[in-house]
């Protein structure tokens, strides 16, 4: 066990990340290069081994954070690195960019400050990779039975691969030129260093896996969904939630304005060797996120690495409070204000937080030439979101990246139709509480991750991959040995009780 008087005597230090002046010359990794060892080790000492560990409930994994915090104090990198993956099966993913709500409900956090979970699950992950314990691990015997998955992001990939060490013969179809999803074309290379996904990709395939890429299916030019299945003996479909919402302003024709995720694919394009510059660029501009998420602060970071003269991120919410309110009592995890490692580099160099808070897109204003030069904007009302008469201002805006989510999965192509999926009231692929599409009535589909749950988490997506495994694999052998960490309906915590298990 950890030193149970540890958390008294070891105050929380967090990994450093490079220097901003370092890190905004070049894409590697923010803790690339960075000292992981002895820090980490000591953090891990100050985990109290609780009776009940709330981090597992924090989690949707339910990573066994105590035991694996133990075996990381006591430097059994290989124990911490199998029990890791008794409940994870891309933690050098999750380490990298879940947010780590498990802190937030750490029983610390009641009056102190958490263990650094995250930095020692990402510590564990790498020092794993470089002593040689990702071993490919190929079943031991073969079902005999197909399995289709369709998307190869998060979800898609943790259900393949629990599929596959099942003994089923799984094939991954990616739309896409490369597999990875999201985790591929979303994620800046700063965040994750793409090394790590291509890894676990060979794992995989030397565990059997078989990957097809530029498979649009149920697209005009790729297979039939319909064909596939019959094809195979179960489909499980994890596409995500590409559906991306509008900003219908005037002047939101302009050139220059364009959705988030097809900014930053060009840019990891760039990493990717397709591109020499990318065809969409901050370099030389005035750049305006709309937009206050996740997705918008990775905008931010690619915008700053580019080279642009400033950056700007509307939040249409009301700038968070540092602590938690009374309507997010611990262990929930709260809306407070944090800082993004790209907030952080905004700050280094202009000297101020880039967001405005509270705020609104009224409408663009363009040049002669068609492109976009000005960004009108309003405040707003807190609750109802209202403008605020009198308080309308305009800020130069030469290239303007809506980053405002997504409504669930892409409505376009003739996937839904040809598996006979149904929408949900939350415009996601309706399924039951065991991943089965429509509540059952398309036998053999199964629908994991984002394009059921709407988008989410990464740890939330590996979870359902895991569990939408179990019920492909007892569906296709009428029992299942593999771990269901969620069911399709969970979610976390609230202030109200309804937990992840639906109470």
């Amino acid at each position: 066990m950890t030193d149970p008087f540890g958390f008294l005597r070891i105050p929380r230090e967090a990994v450093p990340p490079r220097p901003v002046e370092q890190r905004l010359g070049d894409w590697r990794e923010v803790y690339a290069g960075q000292a992981l060892l002895p820090l980490v080790s000591r953090q891990a000492d100050r985990c109290m081994d609780c009776g009940i560990p709330f981090c597992h409930t924090g989690c949707p994994l339910g990573n066994l954070i105590p035991e694996w915090n133990a075996y990381a104090a006591h430097g059994d990198w290989q124990a911490a690195y199998e029990r890791l993956h008794a409940t994870n099966n891309f933690p050098e993913v999750t380490g990298r960019l879940c947010p780590a709500p498990c802190e937030d409900a750490c029983v610390l956090t009641i009056n102190a400050d958490p263990v650094t979970i995250k930095n020692v699950e990402q510590a564990i992950a790498d020092v794993g990779l470089r002593r040689g314990y990702m071993a490919p691990r190929p079943p031991e015997k073969r079902s005999g039975k197909a399995v289709a998955v369709i998307g190869s992001g998060p979800a898609g990939l943790a259900a393949a691969q629990q599929l596959t060490r099942a003994g089923h013969r799984v094939t991954v179809h990616e739309r896409a030129d490369r597999i990875g999803g999201l985790l591929r074309y979303g994620i800046p290379e700063f965040k994750m260093e793409k090394s790590h996904l291509d890894r676990r990709i060979e794992q995989m395939r030397a565990e059997g896996t078989v990957f097809v890429t530029g498979a649009d299916v149920g697209g005009p030019a790729g297979a039939g969904a319909d064909e596939l299945r019959g094809r195979c003996d179960a489909v499980v479909v994890a596409i995500g939630a590409g559906e991306r919402r509008e900003l219908p302003v005037p002047g939101r024709s302009l050139h220059g304005i364009h959705q988030a995720m097809d900014y930053l694919t060009c840019a990891n394009r760039v990493r990717e060797g397709d591109y020499a510059v990318s065809p969409v660029t901050a370099e030389g501009r005035h750049v305006v996120v709309v937009g206050g998420g996740d997705t918008g602060s990775d905008c931010l970071g690619t915008a700053l690495r580019q080279g642009a003269i400033s950056v700007l991120q509307l939040d249409i919410n009301p700038e968070p409070g540092a602590g938690r309110t009374d309507d997010e009592p611990w262990p929930v995890y709260p809306k407070t204000y944090r800082i993004s490692h790209a907030h952080e580099e905004a700050r280094g160099r202009e000297g101020r937080d880039p967001r405005l808070f509270a705020c609104a897109t009224l409408r663009f204003e363009g040049d002669a030439a068609g492109r976009v030069r000005a960004l009108h904007l309003t405040a707003v009302e807190p609750v109802a979101r209202s403008p605020l008469a009198g308080t309308e201002d305009v800020i130069p805006a030469e290239l303007v990246l809506l980053a405002l989510g997504f409504s669930g999965p892409e409505r376009a192509g003739g996937l839904r139709g040809q598996l006979g999926l149904e929408l949900d009231e939350r415009g996601n692929f309706a399924r039951d509480a065991g991943f089965a599409a429509g509540g059952g009535r398309a036998p053999g589909v199964f629908v994991a991750g984002d394009a059921g749950r709407g988008q989410s988490l990464v740890v939330w997506a590996i979870a359902e991959g895991r569990a939408a495994a179990a019920a492909v694999d007892r569906y296709l052998t009428g029992s299942t040995c593999l771990p269901a960490p969620v069911a399709a309906h969970d979610r976390p915590m609230t202030a109200l009780g309804r937990m992840r298990y639906g109470l």
